[in-house]
């Protein structure tokens, strides 16, 4: 039987540094360790929580039953064809990490995605996006474990259905899926996307030309610039999603607002900038407790000490209740909250 740990402290495995700890904890460094743990009819009467990098996580002050922290490692080339290269990693290696290695490799494609906090098993759960480029238009399959029958399955890109910061794995037909294993498939035709945010500007500034590597070092910068480091304070990356509305609906309200940014998706839909709309509601920079949203970008939430679970989730509300009043859009929570 696979030994647990007791009341284990969480705070320094979420980037949020929320005060919180696990009734019972195990760290999984291979396969074996985990199908023991699904094989285990005491383990399985608990309720389970998988935990990866946490840093897209809202912790509770005690997380009831077991949480499996995912540790487990590899990258290797899988295959090769005319086109492309495919790349596994394995769920517990350090996401941009991973992308500096493809990059040094030759491989380009994940550049944009550079400085993202988190590992590899986490990234098909979010959908993780930036500056253009979100993880489905360089999936090409995953393997999952299910953590109440043991059977290891191989999901498509289709399986994953895919979304805005989305996936099955966020809804209850993914819920009982573990991510092992997670292949890219990277083309060797590679086009590079620099029309995003401000990449074109830093790679100017940087004095770089627009190949994979330069550009990943361009998204860096300007991450560094925008976003708190969660080793210098503690934050879960943007907090809240861009919203996406009836295009006619952008229209009313950019003739409200002149400088409203927004995103034309297609002839229906239009994003907005959630962290405009925070800022011009009069949060960005602004404390609520022990909690406030980050000065230099309005749509981070960051940790000032010693926050928890309550303090987070009243900012929240105070936030959406705001822009709610002020542009009549509901803007949605990013990170997972568990209960």
């Amino acid at each position: 039987m696979p030994q647990t740990l007791p009341n284990y402290p969480l705070t320094r495995l979420n980037t949020f540094g929320l005060q919180s700890a696990a009734e019972q904890f195990i760290a999984i460094d291979d396969v074996a360790t985990l199908q023991s743990c699904i094989a285990d009819p005491a383990l399985r009467s608990l309720p389970w929580h998988i935990l990866g990098g946490g840093s897209n996580l809202v912790l509770p002050e005690l997380v009831h039953g077991l949480v499996l922290k995912m540790d487990l490692l590899g990258k290797y080339l899988q295959a090769e064809d005319d086109d492309a290269w495919y790349i596994a990693a394995a769920a517990g290696e350090n996401w941009h990490q991973f992308v500096q290695w493809t990059l040094a490799q030759g491989w380009g494609g994940l550049e944009n995605l550079s400085l993202i906090p988190g590992t590899v098993g986490a990234s098909p759960v979010q959908n993780i996006g930036a500056y253009g480029v979100e993880i489905k238009d360089y999936f090409h399959q995953l393997s999952a474990i299910h953590l109440h029958t043991g059977e290891i399955r191989t999901f498509g890109l289709s399986d994953c259905q895919f979304a805005y910061r989305d996936s099955i794995f966020k809804h209850s037909a993914g819920l009982d899926w573990c991510i092992l294993e997670v292949v890219f498939r990277l083309p060797k035709n590679h086009q590079v996307k620099t029309s995003y945010g401000d990449i074109e500007k830093a790679l100017a500034e940087l004095g770089l030309s627009a190949t994979a590597h330069h550009i990943a070092q361009a998204v860096i910068h300007v991450r560094q610039r925008k976003l708190p480091d969660p080793a210098q304070i503690g934050n879960a990356g943007s907090y809240f999603k861009n919203p996406i509305i009836p295009a006619e609906q952008a229209t009313a309200l950019q003739a409200q607002h002149p400088a409203l940014v927004m995103y034309p998706l297609d002839a229906q839909h239009t994003k907005l900038a959630a962290g405009w709309l925070i800022e011009q509601a009069g949060w960005k920079g602004r404390q609520l407790g022990s909690v406030g949203m980050f000065a230099k970008q309005a749509l981070v939430m960051v940790n000032h000490g010693g926050a928890g679970q309550r303090d987070v989730k009243t900012l929240e509300a105070a936030v959406q209740r705001d822009v709610l009043n002020q542009f009549g859009v509901m803007i949605e929570s990013e990170p997972i909250c568990w209960q």
